[in-house]
């Protein structure tokens, strides 16, 4: 099997700039390629009754639980929070799931191992940095194989700044895989936030954060299986998962890769409640002084477009109400 036609599809395809600046690639890989990778033994495990029999088929299979964001490394922990105790854990504030992660950790058949070898390849990984602009020396790179549990949520962020390029391929053995609720979410800021990514803009020192779904809006949807999605992480690559699904008969599953900078310049991390501004900010003393901590940072040009705004929304707010009064 001769996948170099990968890296072909990747320089000849243009880079789109909605929701954000991206990649995409449906059909990436050759349908008779696709369909022996989705076929192994690897991707398609069998189905099974109940969660913890399908934790010792993922491990008989030699996937093991990795360290992942909005993640549990427990999956006893997990199998309990799954029956019902759905209020014992909070990975974050922003979001309600506890899911799991598992990564092969090797290949046994033909297909994987040829695919395994090329995603390792210094030929792929050139290509995708060269691509973004990246310098490949520049960063380490990992990659692998993975499914995600029903419950896997984080909710949309832009990824910190130590990561210079992602990619996420739909590798799901169910042909109706595109019908379920477990894809990639690509999302904006609503305009009453657009002021979060311009402090983040204004203060490259300080690294980006998840936020909750309410802040942004859904743009678009990596749903289809065989696709393809890369991007340079920036302010504005908003993106998300909630996975809602019947795991025991599949599990959703991605060729999912990353270049990291090999140095972390960023001097902290605020929480999305430290960057809450206004009417919507929370009243403990403590956060308000990180708050004003915040304002302080916010570039002048920031903070003037932000009063503008809510100079604006409190004008249309009381235009609505007049309007309404005199019906």
């Amino acid at each position: 099997m001769d996948l170099s036609y990968v890296i072909e599809r990747i320089k000849n395809s243009e880079i789109t700039e909605f929701p954000f600046r991206h990649l995409e690639i449906n059909e990436l890989f050759k349908p008779e390629d696709f369909e022996q990778f989705i076929n192994s033994p690897e991707i398609k495990t069998k189905a099974v009754k109940d969660d913890q029999a399908l934790f010792e088929e993922l491990f008989a299979n030699d996937y093991r639980i990795i360290a992942f964001p909005g993640c549990t490394e427990n999956h006893k922990e997990y199998i309990k929070w799954h029956k019902g105790d759905k209020t014992s854990q909070e990975i974050s504030t922003s979001c309600e799931g506890f899911g799991v992660v598992m990564r092969l950790q090797s290949t046994k058949s033909e297909p994987m191992t040829t695919l395994q070898n090329f995603l390792n390849s210094k030929e792929f990984i050139n290509c995708i940095a060269e691509k973004f602009d990246v310098k490949p020396e520049d960063c380490n790179y990992d990659a692998g194989i993975q499914k995600y549990l029903d419950g896997y949520e984080i909710s949309p962020h832009p990824d910190i700044r130590r990561k210079a390029l992602t990619y996420m391929v739909n590798m799901n053995p169910d042909p109706a895989s595109s019908e379920k609720e477990h894809h990639t979410l690509y999302l904006q800021f609503k305009p009453e936030w657009n002021y979060v990514p311009e402090f983040w803009k204004g203060n490259e020192n300080v690294d980006r954060c998840w936020v909750p779904w309410d802040w942004c809006d859904v743009k678009k949807q990596q749903r289809q299986n065989n696709s393809i999605v890369i991007f340079s992480p920036n302010n504005k690559t908003m993106h998300a998962v909630k996975a809602s699904y019947n795991h025991l008969n599949y599990q959703r599953t991605q060729l999912y890769g990353n270049l990291w900078y090999k140095q972390s310049l960023t001097a902290g991390k605020p929480k999305w409640e430290d960057l809450l501004i206004g009417s919507g900010a929370p009243e403990a003393s403590a956060a308000k002084n990180v708050r004003d901590a915040v304002k302080v940072l916010l570039p002048n040009k920031v903070t003037s477009a932000l009063k503008k705004l809510r100079s604006s929304n409190a004008e249309s707010t009381t235009h609505a109400k007049r309007n309404i009064e005199s019906k």
